[in-house]
Parts: structure tokens; C-alpha cells; sequence
């Protein structure tokens, strides 16, 4: 690892059997991959997309604060459901966390997760320059 590129863990069950990190910052650029609302092997939210897309983005939003940024810093969210009815309520959490900041962001349906409770993943990039 250089200082360039910086990597964060978070303790998801999937980032050691498929070897991957929870952010990535390298230069001015900040990912965050695929987060649900997983806190180790405890599902939050079961049944409900607004807690889960509540504690995923702030799942995601800590790996940032990790590398000192918050949620300002966003300039991209992508938010992945699994049914339409969820569109709103997802659409309230993200609301809620970044409507002053106002990044650019699309949002999907998809046919399903690894965990058929998951009801939603999201992603983000920042900008730390």
C-alpha cells in the first residue's frame, strides 16, 4: 500500500473470502463498493428499505470519515433495490443524509442480492481534493 492509495476495512463477512476493500482513495478519489446494512453477520433494517439504506449509507459514509471526510465530500451515490415499492423510502434516507450536498446519484432495481434480505446496497464516491 502507498500513500497514494489508502484502503479501509469495515469487518464485512465478504471482505477477506473475496479480498476486497470497503473504500479505496487513491489521489483525490474516494469509493466506496457495494454496502449494505450488515454490521458484521447482523442484519439491520430486516424488512425495512428506509433503516437500511440508513445504516448502509452511514456504513459508508464512516469508511470516508475514516480517511477524514464527511459527508460533503460526496459527489456520487448509487443506490441498488431489489423492489420498486422501496423507491421512496430509500429515496427519504438518502434525502435526509444529503440533501445539502446534493451529489450526483442513480438509482436501480435489481434482481436480488447474496442475502435475499437485503433489501438494499449502496455506493458513494467522494472527492477529497
Amino acid at each position: 500500500m502507498t500513500e497514494a492509495v489508502r484502503r479501509v476495512q469495515n469487518g464485512s463477512p465478504w471482505e477477506e473470502s473475496f479480498g476486497f476493500a470497503r473504500a479505496v482513495a487513491a489521489g483525490d478519489r474516494v469509493l466506496v463498493g457495494g454496502t449494505t446494512s450488515f454490521k458484521g453477520s447482523v442484519l439491520y433494517g430486516e424488512g425495512d428499505p428506509y433503516e437500511q439504506a440508513k445504516v448502509a449509507f452511514t456504513g459508508a459514509l464512516e469508511a470516508i470519515a475514516e480517511l477524514g471526510l464527511g459527508p460533503e465530500s460526496v459527489i456520487r451515490t448509487r443506490m441498488f433495490l431489489t423492489h420498486p415499492r422501496d423507491v421512496d423510502e430509500v429515496g427519504r434516507a438518502h434525502k435526509e443524509l444529503f440533501d445539502r450536498v446534493r451529489p450526483v446519484t442513480t438509482l436501480l432495481v435489481v434482481e436480488g442480492f447474496v442475502d435475499p434480505r437485503i433489501l438494499v446496497e449502496v455506493e458513494l464516491e467522494a472527492f477529497r481534493g
